[in-house]
This record gives C-alpha cells, sequence and structure tokens, in this order.
C-alpha cells in the first residue's frame, strides 16, 4: 500500500471534485509538471485509490423520479445464503448501492426507479422472488437535502 502525500491528497480531492480536469490543469492546481501530475494519477489509479472515473447525472433528467432505500431481511444467514443475495442483487440496474448490515436486518439496498409503477415492478418481479427473502421494508425519499459522491480526505 502506497502512503499518501499532501500532494497525493489534494490530487485526489480535486479529481473527486471534478474527474474531467485535465493533467495540464491539475499541474496548474498542483504546482507540479503535467508529466509528474500524469504519474501520480498512474499511480493512483494502479494502487486502487482511484476505482474508476464516471459522469454523475442529472437523474431527474434522464427520467429517475423515485430513490427509495429497502431494508431487506433474510430467511437464512449463513455464507453461502449471503453470497447469492449479493451475487443476484448486484444484477439489478434499478440497485444503486447494496450493503451488508450490523443491526436489525440484513440488506440496505439504495433503489433508483422511474416512478412508483416501476419500483412495484422490481419488487414483485426481482427483489422479492430471491431466493432467502423474508422480509423488504422499504422507505421513499421525498427531498433530497446533501447527496456528495467525495469522500472527507
Amino acid at each position: 500500500m502506497m502512503e499518501l502525500d499532501n500532494v497525493d491528497i489534494k490530487l485526489l480531492r480535486l479529481l473527486q471534485e471534478d474527474a474531467s480536469l485535465s493533467n495540464k490543469e491539475l499541474s496548474y492546481h498542483l504546482n507540479k509538471s503535467i508529466a509528474a501530475v500524469h504519474e501520480r494519477v498512474k499511480k493512483l489509479k494502479a494502487n486502487g485509490y482511484i476505482k474508476r472515473t464516471v459522469a454523475i447525472l442529472d437523474r431527474v433528467k434522464v427520467g429517475i423520479d423515485l430513490i427509495s432505500f429497502s431494508q431487506v431481511f433474510l430467511k437464512a444467514h449463513t455464507a453461502e445464503v449471503l453470497n447469492e443475495f449479493e451475487k443476484e442483487v448486484a444484477k439489478f440496474p434499478e440497485v444503486m448501492e447494496c450493503y451488508q448490515m450490523a443491526g436489525s436486518y440484513d440488506f440496505m439496498l439504495r433503489i433508483a426507479t422511474r416512478d412508483m409503477e416501476a419500483y412495484h415492478q422490481f419488487l414483485r418481479y426481482k427483489l422479492a422472488v430471491l431466493p432467502h427473502v423474508n422480509t423488504v421494508q422499504t422507505y421513499f425519499v421525498l427531498s433530497e437535502t446533501k447527496s456528495e459522491t467525495a469522500y472527507p480526505i
């Protein structure tokens, strides 16, 4: 594992804010050469600090009007059952995030659908029919106050 210095941390902060910045623009902000910035980015990717580079879309403009969080309770908790659930739920494009949880339920899912009917179809024909799903409890988002993708480093 490489150790991050202050320049690496500043570089990661800049890229989290705007991954479309060119190496030239990054070099200006970091007071480093373009070649040095290029090598640092390459090294951060190779060491897994930068997993991927994406565009963050406006969900409403692309027709995603409903965000929900579903707590999933499974019937069994063996490693095989947990792994199977994770493998299957990861295939669903509606599932934006899946977390195994400690506490009173097994998994928390963030689900994005175009509307309530699309969520209903997802629940009825995809999520609820997975093996070992016992109960699904869903909460629907009324408004979004804050949504960040950048980690505080």
